[in-house]
């Protein structure tokens, strides 16, 4: 408990060295303006792309192994509404993708599904995700703690970002995000929050503050969130998804209260103060943490993974379902 003390005076716990502030003074995210994200952290992948066991880890600016999960700070320095994303799938692809959880240093990794990559259906009128699709750093929806707004548990994830901005971005990338509101999607009877957020580089940032605006300066964007959320799974013979709140869209500030209660979650996952499951909490730079490694057996992690060149892998089947009513 006494190691957390620190974090409960501060609003968010930025803490050198501790849980919200896992940067030292010149490792990545060390005095960083708005701009380049990307530029402090890079990746390595491992496996043959495509395959099962393809893999996607994270590196800081000084070239040592992080988890994007863990070890990527959650807010950009103390700004009210500027966060770092870790994109898992560019928009208009279809492979589906996410940080592995239950692995150490959590790389990014392919879903699979018995054995067999998986990909989310082309629905008209749409190519696979309709945004740069990823997720917050050091958030998690504990599937053992009641919403009390949705009154479902968590669904043992990050809590995940779509990003509505006019470039199309790379998997791996680490972006800085304005919210602008929150989905509640209900997902076998988890709560499933989808953050609305844009990039603070895209060029129209600067005219989108909250919810309001996405309506206003992209007309029919959030009806097709809203449409494509629910009917992404009906190709594969499963029903129609369900929402809280009836399927509206909560403000800016609804969306910051969901981060932080998120947030909390992770700082008790991350000290072992809670039942964490299959979560894999191995981190380098939350030194408080007593999950916290070294560099050297974060890169003996990194090669310890292997994967065989000639792996199968199943291709993605290109077709599109016409959903009409």
């Amino acid at each position: 408990m006494l190691a957390l003390l620190p974090l409960l005076r501060t609003r968010w716990g930025r803490r050198a060295g501790s849980l919200g502030a896992v940067v030292r003074p010149g490792a990545a995210g060390a005095g960083a303006g708005p701009r380049g994200a990307m530029s402090l952290y890079r990746t390595e992948a491992r496996g043959p792309p495509r395959s099962p066991g393809f893999r996607l880890f994270f590196k800081n600016e000084a070239g040592h192994y992080i988890s994007p999960f863990h070890d990527i700070p959650l807010k950009v320095d103390s700004i009210e509404n500027l966060f770092n994303m870790v994109v898992e799938i560019p928009r208009w692809t279809n492979a589906k993708m996410e940080i592995a959880t239950e692995e150490p240093l959590n790389p990014i990794k392919p879903d699979i599904k018995d054995g067999k990559l998986r990909y989310v259906a082309n629905i008209f009128p749409h190519k696979g995700y309709i945004w740069n699709y990823g997720a917050l750093p050091q958030t998690w929806e504990d599937p053992r703690r009641k919403d009390k707004s949705t009154d479902c548990c968590g669904d043992d994830d990050p809590i995940d970002v779509c990003e509505i901005g006019s470039k199309v971005l790379s998997r791996g990338e680490v972006i800085r995000v304005k919210i602008l509101g929150v989905l509640a999607l209900i997902d076998q009877g988890e709560t499933d929050w989808k953050l609305i957020a844009i990039n603070v580089n895209d060029p129209e940032a600067s005219k989108f503050h909250d919810i309001e605006d996405v309506k206003k300066y992209k007309p029919g964007y959030l009806e097709a969130t809203l449409n494509w959320f629910r009917l992404y799974k009906v190709p594969d013979g499963k029903p129609e998804n369900q929402f809280a709140f009836n399927g509206e869209f909560k403000s800016k500030a609804f969306a910051l209260e969901v981060i932080k209660s998120t947030h909390e979650c992770w700082k008790a996952l991350l000290m072992k103060k809670c039942d964490g499951g299959a979560i894999n909490c191995t981190n380098v730079q939350v030194c408080d943490s007593p999950f916290h490694c070294t560099q050297e057996e974060a890169r003996s992690l990194v090669e310890s993974v292997s994967s065989s060149p000639n792996e199968e892998s199943n291709e993605e089947e290109h077709v599109w379902h016409f959903l009409g009513k």
